[in-house]
């Protein structure tokens, strides 16, 4: 079985964060990757992790998190994170054109020069709108990777989808820089509304029996996290996902 992570964003409105971590535990987790909310306390979320005998070896951290860099790496160290990825931007921090994208990068090799040098993998994690194309017709995602050739990339398949891009066509061209895959599920068109049209892994479109092989064929791909940004209910979503990845080798 593909060892299946879980992205604890899709838990962030659970009354214990604590008590979730005892079911994920019961179902057979036995990774999560964290997000810069969960940080507070560092040293108690290591010890909450390791009494449910879970590993955080991912995690998110905001572009202001990543640039007071002395305290992330602090985080990750107390954590015991391997690799950190940096998640979004705000909308009004989007360029139409190239320059901002190039000045986004810029700034992510120069923080992951920092990250690698202190034995950590760095990247990007993508949403849809890297798929835009700027006013040159290049796509910031393309403009980010090329920028910053070092940076690895955590590739969110389904927002790929959504971004309208074929994940497996950007699989083939920077495989060798996809160093974890977001596993997460689109519902059918008009369905799942509640849950903003994301789907359980395995019970969407993306049709993740298939991808996963070419996930593992094409790129180096080493976490491999399930993600649902709005579920009306994380226990069932981690419930099902778990049960989609035991079937896969």
């Amino acid at each position: 079985m593909t060892e299946l992570s879980f992205q604890l964003f899709s838990a962030r409105n659970v009354p214990s964060m604590s008590e979730f971590f005892g079911t994920l535990s019961s179902l057979g987790y036995k990774q999560v990757e964290g997000f810069g909310g969960l940080y507070a306390d560092a040293a108690g979320l290591a010890a909450d992790l390791k009494k449910n005998g879970l590993a955080m070896p991912t995690g998110h951290f905001g572009l202001d998190q990543l640039q007071d860099t002395d305290n992330a790496l602090k985080i990750a160290e107390t954590i015991g994170m391997k690799r950190v990825y940096c998640p979004f931007i705000m909308p009004d921090q989007r360029s139409a054109d190239e320059a901002g994208w190039v000045a986004l990068a810029e700034t992510l090799a120069a923080l992951g020069e920092t990250f690698t040098r202190e034995g950590y993998g760095f990247g990007w994690h993508n949403h849809d709108f890297e798929f835009v194309p700027t006013t040159s017709g290049r796509v910031p995602m393309e403009i980010l990777l090329e920028t910053a050739p070092k940076i690895e990339w955590e590739c969110d398949v389904a927002w790929v989808i959504r971004g309208k891009a074929d994940p497996v066509a950007w699989f083939d061209r920077y495989g060798d820089r996809i160093s974890a895959v977001h596993v997460k599920d689109l519902a059918a068109e008009g369905e799942n509304p509640e849950e903003s049209g994301w789907a359980d892994v395995g019970h969407g479109v993306v049709g993740w029996d298939d991808m996963i092989g070419k996930v593992q064929a094409k790129t180096k791909a080493q976490y491999f996290v399930a993600e649902h940004d709005n579920p009306t209910d994380a226990a069932r979503f981690a419930r099902r996902s778990i049960a989609t990845a035991s079937k896969w080798k």
